[in-house]
Order: C-alpha cells, then structure tokens, then sequence
C-alpha cells in the first residue's frame, strides 16, 4: 500500500496532537500507546486526559515490535477468562470434571486453536483486526440434554444400561479405565459433529449464502434465539458459584463497581521518562481489566480464606491448595494434533444442536466485522470480504474438530472495546495476540495454572460476562420498530415457545417415543435446545406475518452485506485506508482469471 492510500485520513488538524503525535516516536511509546491523548499544564506535570478519536497506531501501520507485544499480550488477558470459561464448559458436557488431565489437554487445545485463528482471520479472513476465542454457543444443546438426564456422567449407570442390553457385551467396572474411555467418546462425538458444522460453515462463507440467509433471518429471529442462551447457562453459572457464594458475589461486584459505576473515571497512573520527566497517565485500566481484577481479587481471597482454613476441608473447588499436584503432573510442552483423542465419531443430535449454534456464530461475527470496522475508521467490509470471514471461521472450526477442542471458534466482541480504548488497531496486535495463545497452547504447564482457579471465582466472572451477552444481544433490537405490535408479539412468544417446549421435556423426559432410541435422541436434542424452539418460531412468524424489512430490522442488516448499499452515504467519508486493505495476496496474471472472477470470497479485479 502506497504513503498516499496511508495518508487518506485523521481530519483532526490540531496543532498540539500533531506536536503530540511527534513526541510519541520518542523512547516514549511504548508505554504512553494506551492513552486517549495528551495535554500539558505544568512544567512539572503532564496529566494526559484531552480527548482524541483518532487511531495511534491504524490498522495497516506496524508498531515497534516491543509495543506490538505489550498491547498482544492486553488483548490476550482482556479475551482469557471468556476462553477459560468455555473450556470448562465443554469440560462440564462431556463428563471430565474429575479428570484433570484431560481438562488439560483441553484447554490447551482451545487456546492453541484460539492463535492459529487469529493469525488466520488477520491475515486471509476478513484481515480487519479481529481476536478469535472459544465459541460458547455450540455448548448450550449439550448443556440441555444434561438436564433431561441427570445421570448422563454417571458411567457407572450408563454401562448399567449397556450390561442390561441384551445386545450389548458385559462390561466390568475398572473405574479408571472405564471413567478415561467414557469420557473420551462423548468428546469424539463433538469432534465428528464439529467437523460437519465447520465444513457446513465454510461452505455458506465459499459460497456466498450468506446474503442469502440475511433475507430471511433478521433481528427478530435472533435476538429470542440468542437471549435464550441464558436458559442453560444460569445452570453453569450457579454450578461454579455455589461452591461459595460469598466469594463468586464478590468478583460480581468488583467487576460491575470497576466496569460500570467508575465507568467515567481513569486510573492515574505515575510515570517518569527522559523526555517528559514526571508526569500522570489517565488511562481507564481498570474499566480495560476489570473481570481480570476481579479474577484475581477472587483468586487472593480464596488463598487468604484458605490459609487461615475459613473453607472446609473437602471444599476442593474453592481452595487455593487442593489441586497443586495438577500443575505439578503437567507436562511443560503438549502439542495439539489430530486424533489426539482417537477415532472421531458422529453424533447426529449433537449436529443438529451444533448447527444452530452455526447460524446465531454466523450472524453474531457479521455484525463484530462492521463493529470493528467502524471502531478502526476503515471502509466498511465489502460482501468478498465477509465471505471469506464466514469461511475462514467455517474453517478453523473444522480444525478445532479435529482437534477436539470440543467448540467452534467466534470473534470476540471484546476486543474491538479494548480497540476503541488503547487507540491502537495495528493488525499486527492481533498476529501477535495469536502467536501468545500459540505458545501458552503448547505450553501445558501455563494451561495447569489455568485450571487451578477456584471455582467460585471463575462463577462470578461467568455471571458479568454472560450478563453482559445478554446486554448485548438485546442491542439487536436498537434497529427493530418496537412501536409495531406485529414485532413485539413474535419476539414474546418465541422467547415463551423456547420456554415452555424445554421445561415440558426437563418435567417429562420419557414424553417423546419413537421407537428408535436413536430418532428419540435427535428429537429431544432439538426440542430441549431453548434456541432452536425460540428462534424457529420467530423465523416462521417474521416470515410470514405482513410487515417491511424496516419494520423488521432486516433492511438495516441487509446493508451490511451490500457492496453497493452505503456508497452514496459513505462517498464524503474520510478513512485510514481505501478498501484495498482487505484484499488478499493474489499473483496478477490469475487476477483476470475467469474462475477468480466468480468467487464470492475474492474482490473483482475488472478494470
């Protein structure tokens, strides 16, 4: 890209951000990239505070690799604990809460995938600055079938069962044996079902569908289906609090205290360098790090309340010294590799579950692309560019498959906040970002650390942080007319239908028989999944009740996808970059190619 595509944008013409703006290549930079702006008023002391809305680093610059570390290693702390929570949740599904090894494995295997996609999408997918994490939707159909059967970890019931078959062969009860084998076949079936979902996902990306669900599928549809997530995950939220209640309310309210009610303050945070001497950073770290602080707040109590032995001896889950002994039998280095957990296998109810959580991850990213564009001053993506996105997310999904990791992989909204907050969108920060989940994947010993977090602790953070999901789901609506009664009448009774159809199977587990065990278990899947019931009963009435695709919200979503829809809005817009950023290598004797021509996920490059 050549200085004048560079120099397109920053209308601020001010005299002191340009003089700032020199000071910051000074030995300086490394640490003051984090603030909003500068201002002087002594001689003696600099209190940074005077705001600024344009970019320190863009999108397509390339900070000094010390300060591309630094903001890697920010955005990498900002997305852990949703990783972390995720990994335990596929820990929870397929039974393996007493098998610290293979929690292990996991863990490494989510936050290896989690740097291979991020340096995936910054660098072939959608190429804005975007973090990949752990994907949480896939894992709430697994979560509801739990409920149908309490006894679904119980191995010592389910090889009952299967002994009691008289087709089955007699197994004996080697605990060890048998407990290591059960567990790992529930995750063989997330494997093959993963594997299906992502190749099912990059084919909507390659393909260009995607345009084509949005005619069908707009707000109304996706808010009842992803507000009722939080159906199931209240039950793994208080599955991890009620280990102590006391100590998951107090990172609650630490983390709520930090991120909203000193939302309007910033840390004062002293410094001293050669050019400046003394002077007063005013950063909003702990708004930043605010569910970090309270993960380690949580994490200090528990080893105080453990060290003066305020916490009962068989509260394993709570206290600091229970679990050492899983550090300490860790191995320093695992490598993640296919097969790693043996022969993949299929599940076609999984799939099913699975596939919803494909199409909400589809649209959520779509919305996270246009998010990040905006934060980052850059063009919006046009429809080759969300193409192959979708596909790269389809993609890595199906390599977390065959890795086991047991989840898909999704863009973490939390991240392009962090974006608007340091005012630094390099690409490069996120490639690193990438490469420090990388090395802690492989790394087994930093996974063991991970793990060791009391549980309560990680319950409080999971209450903020799916309290904030559901905030922002709810956002959806912002551009949905809730003046119409038609939309306010679908949108209550799909959430009501995703209510009450998984409350009757929960209260009436047997309430379904087929005959077939096997047709049986796709049935429930699908019907105890709060999403699935909501989100098809709010697809077929917005579908079929009169109304506009304004009044539905899906003109406004529609737009996203067009290349055309916002060039006459956009024609006085002022950005970093023109929309040549988000095209990918291609040699210029195959530009004319009549194949590369046609593909959706490639820019035509007709002259």
């Amino acid at each position: 890209m050549d200085d004048s595509t560079e120099k397109m944008s920053y209308s601020n013409n001010d005299n002191k951000n340009e003089e700032y703006g020199k000071l910051l290549c000074e030995d300086t930079k490394d640490i003051e990239k984090g603030q909003l702006s500068s201002k002087e008023n002594d001689t003696d002391v600099i209190v940074i505070d005077e705001r600024d809305h344009s970019m320190l680093y863009k999108a397509s610059d390339h900070p000094p690799i010390y300060l591309t570390i630094f903001c890697g290693i920010q955005h990498t702390l900002v997305s852990l604990s949703g990783v972390i929570a995720v990994s335990l949740l596929v820990v929870d599904v397929t039974c393996a809460t007493l098998d610290e090894n293979i929690k292990t494995t996991l863990l490494s295997s989510t936050m290896f995938m989690c740097g291979i996609c991020t340096i995936l999408m910054s660098l072939v997918g959608s190429r804005l600055p975007l973090l990949q994490g752990a994907a949480g939707d896939f894992l709430i159909p697994l979560l509801a079938m739990q409920v149908l059967d309490p006894t679904k970890c119980d191995v010592r019931s389910v090889l009952n069962d299967l002994n009691s078959s008289t087709t089955a062969p007699n197994i004996s009860f080697d605990d060890g044996v048998n407990q290591y084998d059960f567990i790992v076949n529930n995750i063989r079936d997330l494997q093959g079902s993963l594997i299906a979902a992502g190749t099912c996902q990059f084919f909507i990306g390659a393909t260009g569908i995607v345009s084509l669900l949005l005619k069908f599928i707009g707000p109304i549809t996706i808010v009842p289906t992803l507000f009722l997530s939080c159906v199931f995950l209240v039950r793994a939220c208080v599955k991890f609090a009620k280990v102590n209640w006391g100590v998951a309310m107090l990172v609650v309210v630490i983390a709520l205290v930090l991120s909203l009610y000193l939302s309007h303050r910033k840390t004062p945070i002293p410094l001293w360098t050669k050019k400046k001497g003394f002077h007063i950073l005013w950063f909003p770290l702990h708004q930043v790090y605010s569910i970090l602080i309270a993960i380690l707040v949580g994490w200090l109590v528990c080893g105080i309340m453990t060290a003066v032995d305020a916490f009962e001896p068989d509260d394993i889950y709570a206290r600091t010294d229970s679990r050492l002994d899983v550090i300490r039998d860790a191995a320093w280095f695992k490598f993640p590799y296919p097969g790693q957990f043996g022969t993949i296998s299929f599940s076609t109810s999984v799939f099913a579950g699975f596939m919803i959580g494909t199409i909400t991850s589809i649209l959520d990213s779509i919305g996270d692309y246009y998010a990040c564009a905006k934060m980052c001053n850059l063009p919006p993506p046009p429809a080759h560019t969300v193409n192959r996105g979708i596909a790269i997310e389809g993609f890595c999904s199906l390599i977390a498959g065959f890795l086991g990791c047991g989840h898909a992989t999704t863009t973490y909204g939390g991240n392009i906040g962090a974006i608007g907050v340091t005012r630094v969108a390099s690409r490069d920060v996120f490639i690193a970002t990438g490469i420090i989940y990388f090395i802690f994947g492989l790394i087994g010993k930093i996974s063991a650390v991970f793990l060791i977090i009391p549980y309560p602790v990680l319950g409080g953070a999971l209450i903020v942080m799916y309290g904030m999901f559901n905030g922002v789901v709810l956002s959806n609506l912002q551009v949905v007319s809730l003046s119409s009664t038609r939309n306010l009448a679908i949108i209550g009774t799909a959430i009501l239908f995703g209510l009450m159809i998984p409350y009757w199977l929960e209260t009436n587990p047997d309430g379904i028989q087929t005959g077939s065990a096997s047709r049986d278990g796709v049935i429930k899947m699908l019907l105890v999944n709060p999403n699935l019931c909501g989100g098809v009963v709010a697809c077929l009435l917005d579908n079929t009740v009169r109304g506009t695709l304004e009044e539905r919200g899906i003109a406004a979503w529609q737009k996203m996808v067009d290349d055309k829809a916002d060039d006459k809005a956009n024609v006085n817009e002022e950005y970093d970059c023109d929309a040549s950023f988000y095209d990918i290598y291609i040699p210029e004797n195959w530009k004319q190619s009549k194949l590369v021509q046609i593909l959706p996920f490639l820019p035509s490059y007709k002259k």
